[in-house]
């Protein structure tokens, strides 16, 4: 019986092959999005999963006065992992982590520069379950001066020598010596963490460092007691703060935990976030999730509609099956198996599918998806399972609908199917589905492109950053001057931190007309040429001097932290602040404020202008020197500054990015997401309007004598075509109806995530609303239009 269900099935498919065709591919790119996605969703809940400890990140509400709204950062502070294991029985270990970024080591007479190593405690590898490939966990750490290598990088600094017990020394700052005491594996790319070296903590912290309480510079972990209540345990971190802090102090700090499972994926607004790689939100996985499940119920109501919309051409195989004996169940699971067999079919070009796209899909998202089914029993049975689901659950109403014929009407030839209110439910469904996803695209990349191209309010086209360190900063002065002579060169400056990242923030003192206010602000140490060179504008005041009565005393606010001083005198003006006493709080108090600055987004758009203040202090150095470069020839201007770089510092390798890339890194994600979006909206529409492709050729078909009498009659084509459109342009517009209010909704949520976002504006409903319309016409027209000019003598000959 198998067997004869298995020949009935393969014929069915032969003898209609567009119809067999239009499922198997539509529900191929249904199962291929699902699958991609499944693996992408499978790899972002895959981060720390190597970890099996009850781990939490201790992260602070920093609530300071001055500041536009209370900020979430992942810093704490020195002393607070161990006063905290010992003054809660429910913490039972912790580990403080400092970033340590651009790390030159020396062994013998070779180099070699770490992208990222950690400054750890001694227990890091005891919390954390990296793979120690040398070395024992609970002792690598525990003496100063003490490095545990990756793998990766030992390689690189000694080749195939043995490094555990020699020494490697750190050039740049300082020259400290290092022991290797370990070599662990390299770190997983779904490490929130990662690092090519571990550093003893102990090697550069000092005793006095447990009274710095205040001093927010580095993360800590928690490991806390299996069951802990961790909300009751927040509960007494207000008691704990007023404990170690001055009672004003501990009111500007709210401690939290969070989870290592939602580190990775739950930190988007968490502010101050320097060791967590690849941050991504968790609801756009889900988001995804959902649209591609869309797509492939998109493609699964295709097969129903066309199963039932051809019922009539199995009818009479129904009606003698069931005159000679066969039960309705014995048919229902026939046309189930059918459609399960067709399920398998359109898996296997799936699989093909994602075999040819997985490569461009890791390089755009920058993941590392696996399709190692073998390797992953799992997913594997997760596929199989679903393939399954998907054929009955596609095959279910066909199946229940065509076992129901009553073989009497079927064989006297009185069967009539007239028009279906579900089938014709289904196809709304299925364009309701593609209008939403047309709609959420285009205000994804309106938003995108808004964040792109507003005014940040100052210029960062054509600036090359250039990073500096205790070898390249002294040289700063030598090396501005000898560029500043090249005709490639418009301008250079100096900073301790880059535009777009999250600046340091401090308490700063000002002295007006009324009480001292002691407030805290954002705050970058600048060289005089740096508003000139971003273009910066001044409101009231002046811009630095390059002199030493400006060095070290002078400051420059923004609009924000200006406003913010005058607050409680509103009928003052900007101007009256010039000239007044300003200053980090706890220095000398001779600095003044020289100017104020226009407000401009030193941050991404994500989140609103904070105060800011900028000090012209050229004693303390620079991090980075930005280069504005001139005209169009960005290689000669580059292969200029390398040549005075390699001039003056040819010790050191000469290393730039473009200010904008560094912009562009920052809406990674939201590139991604409205890219990700936008294909699978297209997806959904090319499926939707396969579906309605095999319904205006089975329409075409069925009224083929109308149609024929219709011609014979007179009508013209237009009006013929526009007869067999009628109907499902208006199950398309009652789709645009449905899908519109969804749709207003889903993106005003969307939005709220930015400080800074476009308006919803109606046009972007009626564009979306009118390509569906142009698409289904199209897709329509393309069988009513050869069904019209169709010769009637063909379809009327028999009558």
């Amino acid at each position: 019986m198998f067997k004869n269900y298995l020949k009935i099935a393969f014929r069915n498919i032969w003898k209609n092959t567009v119809f067999s065709a239009i499922n198997i591919v539509g529900l191929a790119i249904g199962m291929a999005s699902c699958i991609l996605i499944m693996l992408f969703v499978f790899y972002e809940t895959s981060f720390d999963k190597i970890h099996t400890k009850n781990l939490y990140r201790l992260d602070e509400v920093q609530k300071f006065k001055g500041m536009v709204a209370p900020q979430k950062v992942a810093l704490s502070m020195f002393p607070m992992g161990p006063t905290l294991k010992n003054e809660f029985p429910e913490i039972k270990n912790f580990v403080r982590i400092r970033i340590f970024e651009r790390v030159g080591l020396m062994f013998r007479d070779k180099k070699a520069e770490l992208p990222k190593a950690l400054w750890v405690d001694p227990n890091f590898l005891q919390m954390f379950e990296y793979e120690l490939l040398e070395g024992q966990k609970d002792n690598v750490l525990k003496d100063p001066n003490a490095v545990v290598l990756s793998k990766k990088s030992a390689e690189s600094i000694f080749g195939k020598e043995n490094p555990i017990g020699k020494s490697i020394i750190h050039y740049g700052e300082d020259t400290l010596t290092f022991k290797v005491t370990g070599i662990m594996a390299n770190v997983p790319a779904n490490s929130h963490l990662q690092f090519d070296a571990l550093f003893s903590f102990s090697t550069i912290t000092r005793p006095d460092y447990m009274e710095n309480w205040g001093g927010n510079w580095l993360v800590t972990y928690l490991e806390l007691a299996p069951g802990t209540n961790t909300a009751s345990l927040e509960k007494k971190f207000p008691a704990y703060l007023g404990r170690h802090m001055s009672k004003e102090n501990a009111a500007s700090y709210e401690l939290f935990l969070q989870p290592l499972a939602d580190v990775h994926a739950r930190s988007t607004d968490i502010t101050h976030d320097y060791i967590n790689y690849q941050k991504f939100d968790r609801s756009y996985t889900y988001i995804f999730s959902v649209i591609a499940i869309i797509v492939l119920i998109i493609a699964c109501v295709n097969f129903m509609n066309l199963s039932t919309a051809r019922s009539t051409g199995r009818a009479k195989e129904v009606g003698i099956r069931k005159a000679i004996g066969a039960q309705r169940f014995q048919l229902a699971a026939q046309f189930i198996g059918e459609s399960v067999l067709l399920a398998f079919m359109a898996l296997v070009l799936a699989m093909a599918l994602v075999k040819l796209l997985l490569s461009s899909v890791n390089s755009f998202s920058q993941r590392e998806l696996d399709f190692s089914l073998f390797s992953r029993p799992g997913l594997l049975l997760a596929i199989l399972g679903g393939t399954i689901i998907i054929g009955i659950f596609s095959g279910l109403y066909p199946a229940a609908f065509l076992s129901s014929f009553q073989p009497i009407k079927v064989l006297k030839g009185t069967l009539r199917v007239g028009k279906s209110n579900f089938r014709n439910a289904l196809v709304v469904v299925q364009f309701s589905s593609a209008v939403f996803l047309i709609i959420a695209t285009g205000f994804a990349v309106k938003q995108l492109r808004y964040m792109e191209q507003k005014d940040p309010g100052f210029d960062k086209e054509q600036v090359v950053i250039i990073p500096l360190d205790a070898k390249s900063g002294p040289k700063y002065q030598a090396i501005k001057q000898e560029l500043l002579s090249s005709s490639f060169v418009a301008g250079v400056t100096g900073s301790q931190q880059r535009l777009g990242n999250n600046l340091h923030q401090t308490g700063v003192t000002f002295h007006g007309d009324g009480p001292i206010k002691q407030i805290a602000s954002s705050q970058v140490v600048v060289d005089p040429d740096y508003l000139s060179l971003y273009k910066i504008k001044i409101i009231a005041g002046r811009n630095f001097r390059d002199d030493a009565a400006d060095n070290a005393k002078a400051y420059i606010i923004n609009e924000s932290l200006a406003k913010e001083l005058l607050k409680d005198q509103p009928k003052l003006t900007l101007q009256s602040l010039i000239g007044k006493n300003f200053g980090f709080s706890g220095m000398d108090s001779t600095g003044r404020i020289v100017g104020v600055a226009k407000d401009f987004n030193f941050n991404s758009l994500h989140h609103k202008i904070e105060t800011l203040c900028l000090f012209n202090q050229k004693d303390w150095g620079y991090e980075e020197m930005s280069v504005r470069i001139k005209g169009k020839d960005a290689k000669q201007a580059i292969a200029t500054i390398q040549g005075v770089w390699t001039s003056i510092v040819p010790e050191q390798e000469f290393k730039y990015s473009f200010l904008d890339d560094h912009f562009a890194t920052l809406y990674k994600a939201d590139s991604q997401v409205s890219s990700i979006v936008g294909i699978l909206a297209a997806l959904a529409v090319f499926v939707s309007c396969l579906g309605l492709f095999g319904l205006a050729s089975y329409s075409a078909e069925r009224r083929i004598k109308e149609i024929g009498v219709r011609k014979v009659m007179g009508a013209s084509v237009a009006g013929i075509v526009a007869l067999l459109s009628r109907d499902f342009l208006k199950l398309v517009l009652a789709s645009i109806l449905i899908a519109s209010p969804v749709a207003w909704w889903a993106v005003s949520t969307w939005l709220k995530d930015f400080a800074y976002r476009i308006d919803i504006e109606w046009w972007v409903f009626a564009l979306a609303g009118a390509l569906s319309i142009i698409v289904a016409l199209l897709t329509i027209s393309f069988q009513s239009v050869k069904a019209a000019l169709a010769n009637p003598v063909k379809s009327l000959r028999n009558e």
